[in-house]
Protein backbone atom coordinates (compact mmCIF):
# COMPACT_ATOMS: atom_id res chain seq x y z
CA UNK A 1 0.00 0.00 0.00
CA UNK A 2 1.49 3.35 -1.06
CA UNK A 3 0.55 5.55 1.90
CA UNK A 4 2.06 3.69 4.85
CA UNK A 5 0.49 2.45 8.06
CA UNK A 6 -1.87 3.94 10.59
CA UNK A 7 1.04 3.82 13.02
CA UNK A 8 3.09 6.13 10.78
CA UNK A 9 0.25 8.66 10.46
CA UNK A 10 -0.56 8.62 14.19
CA UNK A 11 2.81 8.41 15.86
CA UNK A 12 5.45 9.49 13.31
CA UNK A 13 3.77 12.09 11.09
CA UNK A 14 5.86 14.73 9.32
CA UNK A 15 3.54 17.34 7.79
CA UNK A 16 0.21 17.11 9.60
CA UNK A 17 -1.47 14.90 12.21
CA UNK A 18 -4.21 12.56 11.08
CA UNK A 19 -7.46 14.61 11.08
CA UNK A 20 -10.32 13.67 13.40
CA UNK A 21 -12.71 12.75 10.58
CA UNK A 22 -10.09 10.40 9.12
CA UNK A 23 -9.61 8.75 12.50
CA UNK A 24 -13.34 8.09 12.71
CA UNK A 25 -13.27 6.69 9.18
CA UNK A 26 -10.44 4.33 10.15
CA UNK A 27 -12.43 3.16 13.19
CA UNK A 28 -15.47 2.51 11.01
CA UNK A 29 -13.58 0.73 8.23
CA UNK A 30 -11.82 -1.60 10.67
CA UNK A 31 -15.16 -2.43 12.30
CA UNK A 32 -16.63 -3.05 8.85
CA UNK A 33 -13.77 -5.39 7.90
CA UNK A 34 -14.03 -7.32 11.17
CA UNK A 35 -17.81 -7.61 10.84
CA UNK A 36 -17.47 -8.93 7.29
CA UNK A 37 -14.96 -11.57 8.37
CA UNK A 38 -17.14 -12.44 11.35
CA UNK A 39 -20.04 -13.08 8.98
CA UNK A 40 -17.73 -15.38 6.98
CA UNK A 41 -16.90 -17.28 10.19
CA UNK A 42 -13.39 -15.83 10.27
CA UNK A 43 -13.69 -14.52 13.78
CA UNK A 44 -10.11 -14.32 15.02
CA UNK A 45 -7.63 -11.68 13.89
CA UNK A 46 -4.27 -12.12 15.56
CA UNK A 47 -2.77 -9.04 17.16
CA UNK A 48 -4.87 -6.24 15.65
CA UNK A 49 -2.93 -2.97 15.99
CA UNK A 50 -2.06 0.30 14.23
CA UNK A 51 0.67 -1.39 12.21
CA UNK A 52 -1.89 -3.69 10.55
CA UNK A 53 -3.92 -0.81 9.08
CA UNK A 54 -2.63 0.44 5.71
CA UNK A 55 -3.71 3.27 3.42
CA UNK A 56 -4.25 2.50 -0.27
CA UNK A 57 -3.66 4.70 -3.33
CA UNK A 58 -6.87 6.64 -2.57
CA UNK A 59 -5.95 7.13 1.08
CA UNK A 60 -8.66 4.69 2.19
CA UNK A 61 -7.81 2.58 5.25
CA UNK A 62 -7.43 -1.16 4.71
CA UNK A 63 -7.01 -3.94 7.24
CA UNK A 64 -4.07 -6.13 6.24
CA UNK A 65 -2.92 -9.67 6.97
CA UNK A 66 -6.23 -11.40 6.29
CA UNK A 67 -4.22 -14.58 5.94
CA UNK A 68 -4.15 -14.50 9.74
CA UNK A 69 -7.95 -14.61 10.01
CA UNK A 70 -9.13 -17.81 11.67
CA UNK A 71 -12.45 -19.32 12.63
CA UNK A 72 -13.49 -20.83 15.93
CA UNK A 73 -11.73 -20.16 19.23
CA UNK A 74 -8.28 -21.63 18.69
CA UNK A 75 -5.86 -18.75 18.20
CA UNK A 76 -2.52 -19.10 19.93
CA UNK A 77 -0.37 -16.08 19.05
CA UNK A 78 -0.27 -12.49 20.24
CA UNK A 79 1.96 -9.49 20.69
CA UNK A 80 4.70 -9.71 23.26
CA UNK A 81 3.69 -6.25 24.56
CA UNK A 82 1.80 -7.37 27.63
CA UNK A 83 0.31 -3.93 28.31
CA UNK A 84 -1.86 -4.26 25.19
CA UNK A 85 -2.59 -7.97 25.41
CA UNK A 86 -6.17 -9.15 26.16
CA UNK A 87 -6.44 -10.39 29.76
CA UNK A 88 -7.77 -13.79 28.70
CA UNK A 89 -4.67 -14.40 26.59
CA UNK A 90 -2.48 -13.77 29.62
CA UNK A 91 -4.57 -16.28 31.57
CA UNK A 92 -4.95 -19.04 28.98
CA UNK A 93 -2.48 -18.33 26.16
CA UNK A 94 -5.33 -18.47 23.66
CA UNK A 95 -7.01 -15.88 21.42
CA UNK A 96 -10.80 -15.96 21.11
CA UNK A 97 -13.18 -13.78 19.05
CA UNK A 98 -13.73 -11.47 22.02
CA UNK A 99 -9.98 -10.83 22.09
CA UNK A 100 -10.31 -9.10 18.72
CA UNK A 101 -12.79 -6.65 20.27
CA UNK A 102 -10.29 -5.87 23.04
CA UNK A 103 -7.62 -5.18 20.44
CA UNK A 104 -10.05 -2.95 18.54
CA UNK A 105 -10.39 -0.98 21.77
CA UNK A 106 -6.62 -0.47 21.92
CA UNK A 107 -6.69 0.86 18.33
CA UNK A 108 -9.45 3.28 19.36
CA UNK A 109 -7.14 4.51 22.12
CA UNK A 110 -4.40 5.07 19.54
CA UNK A 111 -6.83 7.02 17.33
CA UNK A 112 -8.08 9.14 20.22
CA UNK A 113 -4.74 9.92 21.81
CA UNK A 114 -2.25 9.85 18.94
CA UNK A 115 0.11 7.86 21.14
CA UNK A 116 0.49 4.51 22.84
CA UNK A 117 -1.50 4.53 26.07
CA UNK A 118 -1.74 1.32 28.10
CA UNK A 119 -5.42 0.32 28.41
CA UNK A 120 -5.24 0.25 32.21
CA UNK A 121 -4.09 3.88 32.32
CA UNK A 122 -6.71 4.91 29.76
CA UNK A 123 -9.48 3.24 31.76
CA UNK A 124 -8.33 5.12 34.87
CA UNK A 125 -8.61 8.42 32.96
CA UNK A 126 -12.04 7.48 31.61
CA UNK A 127 -13.44 6.42 34.98
CA UNK A 128 -12.06 9.60 36.48
CA UNK A 129 -13.91 11.70 33.85
CA UNK A 130 -10.57 12.98 32.56
CA UNK A 131 -11.39 12.36 28.91
CA UNK A 132 -9.62 15.52 27.75
CA UNK A 133 -6.35 14.18 29.11
CA UNK A 134 -6.81 11.20 26.84
CA UNK A 135 -7.35 13.21 23.64
CA UNK A 136 -4.63 14.11 21.14
CA UNK A 137 -3.88 17.81 21.65
CA UNK A 138 -3.24 18.25 17.92
CA UNK A 139 -6.96 17.62 17.29
CA UNK A 140 -8.10 20.69 19.20
CA UNK A 141 -11.18 22.22 17.61
CA UNK A 142 -11.70 19.39 15.09
CA UNK A 143 -14.37 17.39 16.89
CA UNK A 144 -17.53 17.80 18.93
CA UNK A 145 -17.10 16.83 22.58
CA UNK A 146 -20.12 14.50 22.36
CA UNK A 147 -18.54 12.63 19.46
CA UNK A 148 -15.26 12.23 21.31
CA UNK A 149 -17.10 11.06 24.42
CA UNK A 150 -19.00 8.42 22.42
CA UNK A 151 -15.79 7.05 20.94
CA UNK A 152 -14.12 7.03 24.36
CA UNK A 153 -17.09 5.16 25.82
CA UNK A 154 -16.91 2.59 23.01
CA UNK A 155 -13.21 2.06 23.72
CA UNK A 156 -14.04 1.52 27.38
CA UNK A 157 -16.64 -1.12 26.51
CA UNK A 158 -14.19 -2.94 24.25
CA UNK A 159 -11.52 -2.99 26.97
CA UNK A 160 -13.59 -4.67 29.65
CA UNK A 161 -11.67 -7.43 31.40
CA UNK A 162 -14.59 -9.85 31.21
CA UNK A 163 -15.13 -11.05 27.65
CA UNK A 164 -18.92 -11.24 28.09
CA UNK A 165 -19.02 -7.49 28.76
CA UNK A 166 -17.50 -6.54 25.41
CA UNK A 167 -19.67 -5.60 22.40
CA UNK A 168 -19.79 -7.51 19.12
CA UNK A 169 -18.85 -6.23 15.65
CA UNK A 170 -22.43 -5.18 14.84
CA UNK A 171 -22.40 -2.96 17.91
CA UNK A 172 -19.08 -1.41 16.82
CA UNK A 173 -20.53 -0.50 13.42
CA UNK A 174 -23.73 0.93 14.86
CA UNK A 175 -21.82 3.02 17.40
CA UNK A 176 -19.25 4.49 15.01
CA UNK A 177 -21.46 5.08 11.94
CA UNK A 178 -23.25 8.19 13.34
CA UNK A 179 -19.86 9.84 14.00
CA UNK A 180 -19.00 9.91 10.27
CA UNK A 181 -19.73 13.52 9.33
CA UNK A 182 -17.84 14.06 6.04
CA UNK A 183 -18.63 10.97 3.99
CA UNK A 184 -18.59 12.93 0.74
CA UNK A 185 -14.98 14.05 1.23
CA UNK A 186 -12.49 11.54 -0.18
CA UNK A 187 -9.82 10.12 2.08
CA UNK A 188 -6.87 11.50 0.09
CA UNK A 189 -8.33 15.02 0.45
CA UNK A 190 -8.85 14.59 4.20
CA UNK A 191 -5.27 13.38 4.60
CA UNK A 192 -3.74 15.93 2.24
CA UNK A 193 -2.37 13.20 -0.02
CA UNK A 194 -1.77 13.49 -3.77
CA UNK A 195 -4.33 11.62 -5.82
CA UNK A 196 -2.96 8.89 -8.06
CA UNK A 197 -4.36 9.85 -11.44
CA UNK A 198 -2.34 7.43 -13.53
CA UNK A 199 -4.42 5.47 -16.03
CA UNK A 200 -3.98 1.78 -15.56
CA UNK A 201 -3.31 -0.17 -18.75
CA UNK A 202 -6.08 -2.28 -20.20
CA UNK A 203 -3.93 -4.28 -22.64
CA UNK A 204 -3.59 -7.75 -21.20
CA UNK A 205 -1.33 -10.60 -22.22
CA UNK A 206 -2.91 -13.88 -23.38
CA UNK A 207 -2.62 -15.18 -19.81
CA UNK A 208 -4.20 -12.01 -18.44
CA UNK A 209 -7.08 -12.28 -20.92
CA UNK A 210 -7.61 -15.95 -20.08
CA UNK A 211 -7.72 -15.14 -16.35
CA UNK A 212 -10.08 -12.21 -16.98
CA UNK A 213 -12.60 -14.42 -18.76
CA UNK A 214 -11.95 -17.32 -16.33
CA UNK A 215 -10.96 -19.62 -19.18
CA UNK A 216 -9.28 -22.34 -17.14
CA UNK A 217 -8.39 -24.48 -20.14
CA UNK A 218 -6.50 -21.60 -21.75
CA UNK A 219 -4.77 -20.75 -18.45
CA UNK A 220 -3.61 -24.35 -18.11
CA UNK A 221 -2.27 -24.42 -21.67
CA UNK A 222 -0.35 -21.16 -21.19
CA UNK A 223 1.17 -22.27 -17.89
CA UNK A 224 2.31 -25.48 -19.56
CA UNK A 225 3.91 -23.64 -22.50
CA UNK A 226 5.59 -21.06 -20.25
CA UNK A 227 7.16 -23.72 -18.08
CA UNK A 228 9.84 -22.46 -15.69
CA UNK A 229 11.41 -19.80 -17.90
CA UNK A 230 10.64 -16.94 -15.47
CA UNK A 231 11.83 -18.86 -12.44
CA UNK A 232 15.61 -18.88 -12.66
CA UNK A 233 16.22 -19.20 -8.91
CA UNK A 234 14.44 -22.53 -8.56
CA UNK A 235 16.06 -23.94 -11.70
CA UNK A 236 19.50 -22.83 -10.56
CA UNK A 237 19.07 -24.61 -7.28
CA UNK A 238 18.42 -27.86 -9.11
CA UNK A 239 21.21 -27.28 -11.66
CA UNK A 240 24.14 -26.14 -9.54
CA UNK A 241 23.83 -27.89 -6.22
CA UNK A 242 26.17 -30.72 -5.47
CA UNK A 243 24.57 -33.85 -6.86
CA UNK A 244 23.11 -35.77 -3.95
CA UNK A 245 20.33 -38.21 -3.29
CA UNK A 246 18.21 -35.32 -2.04
CA UNK A 247 18.64 -33.43 -5.31
CA UNK A 248 17.67 -36.56 -7.25
CA UNK A 249 14.56 -36.87 -5.08
CA UNK A 250 13.70 -33.24 -5.70
CA UNK A 251 14.07 -33.69 -9.46
CA UNK A 252 11.87 -36.77 -9.41
CA UNK A 253 9.24 -35.02 -7.32
CA UNK A 254 9.25 -32.05 -9.70
CA UNK A 255 9.02 -34.41 -12.69
CA UNK A 256 6.04 -36.30 -11.27
CA UNK A 257 4.35 -33.04 -10.31
CA UNK A 258 4.83 -31.62 -13.80
CA UNK A 259 3.51 -34.82 -15.39
CA UNK A 260 0.42 -34.75 -13.15
CA UNK A 261 -0.10 -31.07 -13.96
CA UNK A 262 0.24 -31.75 -17.69
CA UNK A 263 -2.21 -34.65 -17.50
CA UNK A 264 -4.71 -32.55 -15.49
CA UNK A 265 -4.40 -34.84 -12.48
CA UNK A 266 -4.57 -31.81 -10.23
CA UNK A 267 -4.99 -33.68 -6.96
CA UNK A 268 -1.71 -35.52 -7.54
CA UNK A 269 -0.07 -32.32 -8.75
CA UNK A 270 -0.95 -30.66 -5.42
CA UNK A 271 0.60 -33.57 -3.51
CA UNK A 272 3.85 -33.59 -5.51
CA UNK A 273 4.24 -29.82 -5.58
CA UNK A 274 3.58 -29.65 -1.83
CA UNK A 275 6.40 -32.14 -1.25
CA UNK A 276 8.66 -30.12 -3.55
CA UNK A 277 7.92 -26.85 -1.72
CA UNK A 278 8.96 -28.48 1.54
CA UNK A 279 12.19 -29.80 0.01
CA UNK A 280 13.48 -26.71 -1.83
CA UNK A 281 15.54 -24.12 0.03
CA UNK A 282 14.87 -21.58 -2.75
CA UNK A 283 11.08 -21.25 -3.21
CA UNK A 284 9.83 -21.68 -6.76
CA UNK A 285 7.34 -19.13 -8.08
CA UNK A 286 6.35 -21.49 -10.88
CA UNK A 287 5.64 -24.33 -8.50
CA UNK A 288 3.45 -22.03 -6.39
CA UNK A 289 1.71 -20.84 -9.58
CA UNK A 290 1.04 -24.37 -10.76
CA UNK A 291 -0.14 -25.48 -7.34
CA UNK A 292 -2.38 -22.38 -7.20
CA UNK A 293 -4.01 -23.37 -10.47
CA UNK A 294 -4.33 -26.96 -9.26
CA UNK A 295 -6.08 -25.75 -6.11
CA UNK A 296 -8.48 -23.74 -8.29
CA UNK A 297 -9.28 -26.83 -10.34
CA UNK A 298 -9.80 -28.69 -7.07
CA UNK A 299 -12.36 -26.11 -5.88
CA UNK A 300 -10.04 -24.58 -3.25
CA UNK A 301 -9.96 -20.91 -4.25
CA UNK A 302 -8.65 -19.61 -0.90
CA UNK A 303 -5.61 -21.89 -1.03
CA UNK A 304 -5.14 -20.90 -4.67
CA UNK A 305 -5.09 -17.23 -3.70
CA UNK A 306 -2.55 -17.91 -0.96
CA UNK A 307 -0.23 -19.72 -3.39
CA UNK A 308 -0.58 -17.02 -6.04
CA UNK A 309 0.39 -14.46 -3.41
CA UNK A 310 3.37 -16.62 -2.44
CA UNK A 311 4.43 -16.70 -6.10
CA UNK A 312 4.41 -12.90 -6.01
CA UNK A 313 6.67 -12.99 -2.95
CA UNK A 314 9.13 -15.12 -4.93
CA UNK A 315 9.06 -12.81 -7.98
CA UNK A 316 7.54 -9.48 -6.82
CA UNK A 317 6.69 -8.06 -10.27
CA UNK A 318 5.72 -11.33 -11.99
CA UNK A 319 2.54 -10.74 -14.05
CA UNK A 320 1.59 -14.42 -13.81
CA UNK A 321 1.29 -14.16 -10.03
CA UNK A 322 -1.06 -11.17 -10.31
CA UNK A 323 -3.18 -12.82 -13.01
CA UNK A 324 -3.60 -15.98 -10.94
CA UNK A 325 -4.57 -13.88 -7.91
CA UNK A 326 -7.19 -12.21 -10.11
CA UNK A 327 -8.50 -15.61 -11.15
CA UNK A 328 -8.73 -16.81 -7.53
CA UNK A 329 -10.40 -13.58 -6.41
CA UNK A 330 -12.97 -13.95 -9.20
CA UNK A 331 -13.74 -17.45 -7.98
CA UNK A 332 -14.20 -16.01 -4.47
CA UNK A 333 -16.68 -13.45 -5.80
CA UNK A 334 -14.35 -10.46 -5.20
CA UNK A 335 -14.69 -8.92 -8.64
CA UNK A 336 -13.38 -5.44 -7.81
CA UNK A 337 -10.21 -6.84 -6.25
CA UNK A 338 -9.84 -9.22 -9.19
CA UNK A 339 -9.95 -6.31 -11.63
CA UNK A 340 -7.32 -4.48 -9.58
CA UNK A 341 -5.05 -7.53 -9.81
CA UNK A 342 -5.56 -7.76 -13.57
CA UNK A 343 -4.59 -4.10 -13.87
CA UNK A 344 -1.52 -4.64 -11.70
CA UNK A 345 -0.50 -7.63 -13.82
CA UNK A 346 -0.91 -5.58 -17.00
CA UNK A 347 1.15 -2.77 -15.47
CA UNK A 348 4.07 -5.10 -14.77
CA UNK A 349 3.62 -6.74 -18.17
CA UNK A 350 4.02 -3.36 -19.86
CA UNK A 351 6.96 -2.48 -17.61
CA UNK A 352 8.68 -5.75 -18.53
CA UNK A 353 8.13 -5.21 -22.27
CA UNK A 354 9.51 -1.66 -22.04
CA UNK A 355 12.64 -2.90 -20.29
CA UNK A 356 13.17 -5.51 -23.01
CA UNK A 357 12.84 -2.89 -25.74
CA UNK A 358 15.36 -0.60 -24.05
Amino acid sequence: MPHDTLSKHLFHWDKQPLPWEMRVRVAYNIAQALDHCNAENRKIYHDLNAYRVLFDEDGDPRLSSFGLMKNGRDGKSYSTNLAYTPPEFLRTGRVIPESVIYSYGTVLLDLLSGKHIPPSHALDLISGKNVLLLMDSSLEGQYANDDATKLVELASKCLQSETRDRPDTKFLLADVAPLLKQKEVTSHVLMGLPKNTAVLPTLLSPLGKACARIDLTAVHDILLKTGYKDDEGAENELSFQEWTQQVQEMLNTKKFGDIAFRDKDFKSAIEYYSKLVAMMSVPSATVFARRAFSYLMNGQAELALRDAMQAQVCIPEWPTAFYLQALALSKLGMQTDAQDMLNDGATFEAKRQNSWRS
